[in-house]
């Protein structure tokens, strides 16, 4: 097996597909994602890509993209194992390989003098076959210290959509009462020019909510919004983003942005109107595009890119799994992970009491 680092380029697109033909992917890493980061400074991203060279011809085994990061200017610098606009940030692994691949992509970090050796995993899937082949790489040659666990909610064909109770009611009754104020559809159209339509129609629902006034808006930052549009642009051209629209009388009410990934989609981000918030807009489209993808035969699972406190929490059972943690992969141990724990630890804390005073003013007010 060979493994090095590269950085992100088209001509890495031949490998990805090769390689999730076979496995699961990851849509967020999908080399036209890391090159609309790339190519718009949005984020300094190295790629690891690994090789079975016993094959005939090789092929590909193993593919990670890490984004380099600092907390703070004055602060060192270390990889962040997801590109900062991601929401999962598990590499793309043939699974009968993965204690070799990842033994191969963090020799390749602790050798290469241009790389951090410590790692931040965030929003990494703590599944039973990559997570633990990844841990035992580092017994005796690394340190490992996971930061949260949570779960996060996902819907497939066979489990995970509610199909009754008082959230369902309250959906239909919602539908109901929406379509009796004019004609109602859902557009998610997969062409191209209709995904990158739909995506500005998403951006103007965004900029005008709560999201435009609390200046998260991805219009209220020319950088988040030029490489945002780059973003939807490159992959819709190879057919993997959509924005579905709820649509009243012809006009948008909600948006959904869908990023895709062989068999899977990911709910990637949402805005709606605020005046028809009665209407529970947003869960009304999430519920409907949900029944939708899954009856196509073209997704199997849907991932929720969510909190497990949020509304897809509400609709769907299926629940995965997620880590966040720091990896150090110095030969020996390092004071720097020791303060490296710390800092981390407080950013967290200094978040979720920034999280609560926000809800808080948000309920006051």
């Amino acid at each position: 097996m060979s493994a090095y680092r590269c950085s992100p380029s088209a001509e890495l697109c031949g490998p990805w597909d090769e390689l999730i033909a076979r496995v699961d992917g990851n849509a967020f890493m999908h080399p036209a994602a890391l090159l609309a980061a790339a190519d718009t400074g949005f984020a300094d991203i190295h790629v690891l890509i690994a090789w079975d060279e016993g094959a005939n011809p090789r092929c590909p085994v193993g593919f990670w993209a890490l984004c380099e990061r600092r907390n703070l200017p004055a602060a060192p610098a270390f990889l962040e194992a997801i590109p900062i606009y991601a929401s999962t940030s598990n590499a793309v692994i043939d699974r009968a390989r993965a204690g070799e691949v990842m033994a191969a992509f963090f020799d390749v970090i602790r050798h290469d003098i241009r790389l951090p050796k410590i790692i931040r995993l965030r929003s990494f899937e703590a599944d039973p076959v990559v997570y633990p082949a990844m841990l035992r790489q580092l017994e005796g040659v690394g340190q490992h210290r996971e930061l949260v666990r949570v779960e996060r909610p996902f819907a497939d064909r066979c489990s995970g959509i509610k199909k009754s109770g008082a959230t369902r009611k309250k959906l239909r009754q919602d539908w109901n009462r929406l379509s009796a104020t004019g004609q109602v559809e859902i557009v998610n159209g997969r062409t191209a020019p209709e995904a990158e339509a739909a995506f500005e129609v998403f951006l103007a629902l965004e900029a005008a909510s709560w999201k435009g006034k609390q200046g998260t808006a991805l219009l209220c930052d020319a950088g988040d919004a030029q490489f945002a549009r780059r973003l939807i642009r490159n992959l819709a051209a190879h057919n993997l983003a959509s924005v579905a629209l709820l649509c009243v009388d012809g006009v948008a009410i909600t948006g959904q942005v869908l990023i895709y990934s062989g068999r899977k989609a990911y709910t990637w981000k949402t805005a709606f109107d605020a005046s028809y918030a009665r209407f529970s807009p947003g869960a009304l489209l999430i519920s409907k595009i949900t029944e939708a993808l899954l009856e196509s035969g073209q997704v199997a699972a849907i991932d929720s890119c969510a909190s497990a406190d949020g509304i897809m929490a509400q609709l769907w059972t299926g629940r995965r799994t997620m880590v966040d943690a720091l990896i150090d992969v110095h030969m020996c141990s390092s004071r720097a992970f020791a303060m490296e724990v710390v800092r981390h630890i407080d950013c967290l804390q200094f978040g979720s009491v920034g999280s609560r005073m926000w809800h808080a003013i948000q309920q006051s007010g």
